[in-house]
Order: structure tokens, then sequence, then C-alpha cells
């Protein structure tokens, strides 16, 4: 072992693991085991903490080195372990000099003011390791300040990268042979504001794929949908390079409970923007994260975003049981009952289940274009699962006949296989989850 970067949370951990090791490696640090945390919820902490132990274990001799926003927000929780060498935070670690520090270890900690950072710097990065589908990050941190979230002062300020970068990032990575590319950030509507000019996130989407015409797949990750510019309902409608399938950070389906989460949007604009959207690309699929269980929620509100669900035809869903953070104003609000949002959260998971196999059903007889991420497996342009009848080169791109489907996947039968492929790499056993 020399360095291994575990990413926890978010897309854009998994776009910083690949900057942490070559910032690690650059520093001419070794033996080292590298958690790159999240923050979101209690859950997500508690995993790190247990993945940390369990590492010690395995690893008594590597240095453990803690990073990401858990470690940004709660650094003394992580300096108390007696596993952990050193914590480092979230502008540290991507800087050489980080780790410099790690090898030097004449502390412990070293995490500054993460609300300073006025610049989101950008990294070349040519290869994800492990990755069938690549990654550039367009902008970090939020401005805005929702009332459960921890996670601006973990990630700092809303701060763009120049056009130009993304491009250039983005025209490197399809020289290595990716055939699609996921934008990325924490929250990518607010994209270019505080850029000259104040480009929109569509305007940005269409240089890009003007400027790299060879880019056969572009995705987005999580987008407000109230933020939304003409831009890219343009690009829905007329560039089939841009996958069909958007994930919409909802939160909840009840206006009181949104209001109280201090969100930018209310019931109907999540529907409205639903509608206008799929009048524009008929064949588009939505996610959606949601919260259950959020303080003062009644369950009349709860049935608001249930119902929601279905109104809004979702496909995908990411659901999470409220988790009070220490320091957020939904944390002094009245608390519901633990296994009342555990209860909520598996009922909005079995409507979220019952949704995906209905849509998988739906699609069987049709062709699609699988990117392959193992010989087995791959995603359809709509994120699908795609179960694959014969091997096929991880990092290709083949044409499929849906031929079945169970309550999580699709079965695909391969009619044609692009010989392209990603190369200089070893991506045998690509774990596929991004």
């Amino acid at each position: 072992m020399t360095i291994s970067v575990i990413n926890f949370g978010c897309r854009l951990n998994s776009y910083e693991g690949e900057v942490i090791r070559q910032q690690a490696q650059a520093a001419g640090l070794e033996g080292a085991i590298i958690f790159n945390s999240c923050a979101v919820t209690s859950e997500a902490e508690r995993q790190v903490r247990q993945a940390i132990r369990k590492a010690r274990k395995a690893n008594p001799d590597a240095k453990i080195i803690v990073t990401g926003c858990s470690a940004q927000v709660h650094p003394d929780m992580y300096k108390n372990m007696g596993e952990v060498d050193n914590v480092i935070g979230n502008i540290e670690k991507l800087e050489k000099s980080g780790y410099e520090f790690a090898i030097a270890n004449t502390e412990k900690i070293l995490v500054n003011d993460i609300m300073s950072v006025k610049e989101t710097a950008s990294h070349m990065v040519t290869s994800f390791e492990g990755k069938a589908r690549a990654f550039v990050q367009v902008q970090n941190g939020c401005d805005h300040r929702c009332t459960f979230c921890i996670i601006p002062y973990g990630r700092g300020n809303s701060r763009s990268v120049p056009m130009g970068d993304i491009v250039a990032q983005a025209r490197k990575l399809v020289e290595s042979g990716y055939k699609e590319i996921v934008l990325t950030g924490v929250d990518i509507s607010d994209y270019g504001k505080d850029l000259p000019g104040a480009p929109t996130l569509g305007q940005m989407m269409r240089r890009l794929l003007a400027l790299v015409p060879e880019l056969p797949r572009l995705r987005l990750s999580s987008i407000d949908a109230v933020e939304v510019d003409d831009d890219i309902y343009r690009l829905l409608a007329d560039e089939p390079r841009l996958m069909p399938h958007i994930h919409i950070s909802l939160q909840a389906g009840d206006d009181m409970i949104l209001k109280r989460m201090k969100r930018r949007h209310l019931r109907k604009d999540a529907l409205d923007f639903c509608d206008k959207v799929r009048k524009l690309r008929p064949d588009i699929v939505f996610g959606a994260d949601i919260i259950a269980g959020f303080p003062t929620e009644t369950e009349e509100m709860f049935l608001n975003t249930l119902k929601l669900v279905s109104e809004a035809e979702l496909t995908y869903l990411h659901v999470f049981p409220y988790s009070a953070r220490a320091g957020t104003p939904a944390a002094r609000m009245p608390q519901i009952p633990k296994d009342v949002r555990k209860e909520r959260a598996a009922r909005l998971r079995a409507a979220g289940e019952k949704r995906l196999a209905e849509y998988l059903q739906s699609q069987i007889g049709k062709t699609s274009e699988v990117l392959v991420e193992t010989e087995r497996e791959g995603r359809s342009p709509h994120f699908a699962v795609v179960e694959l009848d014969t091997p096929c080169e991880p990092g290709s791109v083949v044409e499929i006949k849906i031929i079945g489907a169970d309550n999580y996947k699709l079965l695909g039968s391969a009619l044609s296989l692009s010989l392209s492929r990603v190369p200089e790499r070893e991506i045998a056993g690509i774990a596929g989850n991004g």
C-alpha cells in the first residue's frame, strides 16, 4: 500500500479524491490511508469513524489522515480518535502543502477558516480510479443557509470555476477516453454569479458542448429546480448529448416544511418544473433528495411529500431520515421522534421502489446505449442500472436491447459495441457507483 483514498458522500468528493491522490503523491506521502469524509448526517459521520477504526486494525502501521466536510466542521472529534494521525481541512486537502504537513507531523490538525476562501482552485484530473465516467468540478460552496444543512460551514461560500478551465478539463478527459462527464459541485445551480459577466450554468454548458464536440455524454449532478435558466431548457429540448436524467434538490413536498427549511422553491414550483421539462424531453426521468421527519412535520405534511413522488413522477429517490446538525436552526426546532422519522423514510423508499419498478418495466423492448462500468453491468442514458447478458469492455458504450427487468435494474442484450475504451489504467472491477 502507498496511498489509499476512501471517499464518502457526494460526487464532488469523488472528484476531489483524485486531486487528493495527486497532491499526496506530489508531497511524497507513502503508506497512508486518507478518509475524505462527509458531514451531511450524523450517520455519515458514524460510518467514517467506523471505517477509520476498521482500517487501523487492519493496517496498524499506516498513517491515517482524515479530511473532508466532517473534518472541517468537527476537527476535534477526529483529533481525539487514537486511530487518527492527522486532520486536514477541506482547502488543505487539495494542496501539496497539506500532505507535507502530515509528513512532518509536528501537529495533528491543519484546518483553516473555510469562509475566507474566495476562489475555487482548478486541478487538472485526467483519470478516476475505478470509475467509467468522469467528474468535472464547476463550483464549490453554497451561499444559501437551509435550516437543516451544515455543508456551507464545511465548504464555504459559493465560488465558480472559470469556463475556460472547465472546457480544458473536459477536453483532457475525453482525450483520455472517457465518454461521459458529470458536472459536479455543492450548488451548481448558482454557477457563475461570482465570475466576470455572471455566466449561467446553462451558458457554460452550451459553451462546453460547442467547444468539446467529441464529448458523447454530459450529465448534471443535483440542481435546484427554480434556478434552472433558459439555456438549460433549450439544451434539454435540442441537445441529445445532455443525458435525459435530472436529479432535483427537492427535500420536501409540503409548503410549510419547505419554508421552515428555508428552501427556494414551493411544491408547485417542483411540479411545474417537471411538467415543463417533460414537455421538452418526453423521455426524461427525475430523481430527488427527500428528507423524512423534518422538525414540526405532521402526518398531513408528510403525506404531501409522499404524494409528490407520484404526482411529479419521480423515478430515483435518495431518502434520508432527518438528522439534527448541531449549530443549525432546525436542530433547535421541535424534533420528530426518531422512530417516526425512520418509518416515514421507509414509506418514501417504498414509494420510490414502486415508481422505479414501474419505469423499468416500461423500458422492456426498447434499445439503449449503455456506458459499461463492469464487464456485466452499466448505466443507460436515463441512469438505470443495466445487467448485460455478455461480458463487455468497461469504459465502452454498448448498444443494447432491453429484454427484461427486475425491481432494481434492466436486463440488456448487446447489439453492438464501441471499440473505444478508457485507456492506460486498470479498470477491471469498476464499482460504477456514481
